[in-house]
């Protein structure tokens, strides 16, 4: 079974694919001490709710994979299509809510957002 070569980390090490370097490591927990915690960026009982109601209106995952074909995996998470940021406004807008499955959640989309 062929195997994925060792990558260069942008702080010169050579690393195994996959798997994240020490400096990676580092920044990502000094970046989750200053992050707020899930109830503090708005996701509490009430996201919790209105969530639940969209993806019963909404259970079928809707990121584009072709042109015109959807995904259409089981939705489980409710996606801002343009990042909040912060804006509460943007945040409760419906028009903004999309349904995904986690795994276009967690690889497509925030690739696409990496892009931008």
């Amino acid at each position: 079974m062929p195997m994925k070569p060792n990558r260069l980390c942008s702080c010169g090490r050579v690393v195994a694919s996959g798997v994240l370097c020490a400096c990676q490591v580092a920044r990502r927990a000094e970046i989750d001490k200053r992050r707020p915690n899930a109830a503090a960026r708005g996701y509490d009982s009430a996201w919790q709710k209105a969530r639940a109601g969209f993806l019963a209106h909404h259970p079928h995952c809707e990121m584009l994979i072709v042109s015109s074909q959807r995904c259409g995996r089981p939705a489980t998470v409710v996606d801002h299509v343009r990042p909040h940021k912060g804006d509460r406004a943007l945040f409760w807008s419906r028009v903004n809510w999309q349904a995904l499955c986690a795994h276009c959640h967690n690889s497509k989309k925030q690739k696409q957002e990496r892009r931008q």
